[in-house]
């Protein structure tokens, strides 16, 4: 599966940004598709996953702030962020595990959209 992310951008403190993760095929068979975020000079790290049940998890750091939903009808997963912070800057990658074999930090990616949270 093909991923290509967008809504990416710079964004003052305390703003919000959607970003949106279009696949090639149809999205509600993927097992789990995830959002990562890498921040200069850090590992990448899990932000957000959904699974084709409809189950989520974040992470501590963006809990409350962060909310992913799949919109089946868009073939799209989007990641809507709140009350950005300037350590949510980073690029931010959409991931994709079409099967439950896939080892999570495996599977298809998009290239990243870059978010920077600055005043």
């Amino acid at each position: 599966v093909q991923l290509v992310e967008s809504g990416g951008g710079s964004v003052q403190p305390g703003g919000s940004l959607t970003l949106s993760c279009a696949a090639s095929g149809s999205i509600s068979s993927i097992y789990v598709t995830a959002w990562y975020r890498q921040a200069p000079g850090k590992q990448r790290e899990l932000v957000a996953s959904i699974t084709r049940g409809g189950s989520t998890n974040y992470a501590d750091s963006v809990k409350g702030r962060f909310t992913i939903s799949r919109d089946n009808a868009k073939n799209t997963v989007d990641l809507q962020m709140n009350s950005l912070k300037p350590e949510d800057t980073a690029v931010y990658y959409c991931n994709a595990r079409v099967v439950p074999q896939t080892p999570e930090g495996f599977g298809s990616w998009g290239q990243g959209t870059q978010v920077t949270v600055s005043s």
